[in-house]
């Protein structure tokens, strides 16, 4: 009985993180400008390598496996962050500059225009 609804949770939890993990994905095609490109993937694509990971936690039980999973979900969750502020730093260095909401509406407005 126990054993159920722990495969049941980890089946969840891996289903749960492939689904942010495709969500990441499609925020990268969708996003119109870098900087919330990298965001999109950086946020939900360690979300859902967090939730992959304590799936798979689930699935090992209590076992040498469930200890390196921990240090690999320590590594992803401080590492993810760094290199993602890294990246941007690096980004605003070189120059680009991040698209504003008014940059954003006047973009809109002129794909809207050349349909018409």
């Amino acid at each position: 009985m126990i054993a159920d609804v722990i495969n049941v949770a980890s089946w969840l939890l891996i289903g749960a993180g492939s689904g942010f993990c495709v969500i990441g994905a499609l925020g990268l095609l969708r996003m119109p400008d870098f900087f919330t490109r990298m965001h999109a993937a950086s946020l939900i694509d360690t979300l859902g390598a967090g939730l992959l990971l304590l799936g798979m936690m689930l699935q090992a039980g209590l076992s040498l496996v469930t200890v390196k999973l921990i240090f690999l979900g320590l590594l992803l969750f401080f590492t993810s962050p760094t290199a993602t502020h890294a990246l941007a730093r690096a980004a605003r260095a070189r120059g680009l500059e991040p698209m504003l909401a008014d940059d954003a509406a006047s973009t809109q407005t002129g794909k809207q225009q050349g349909r018409s």
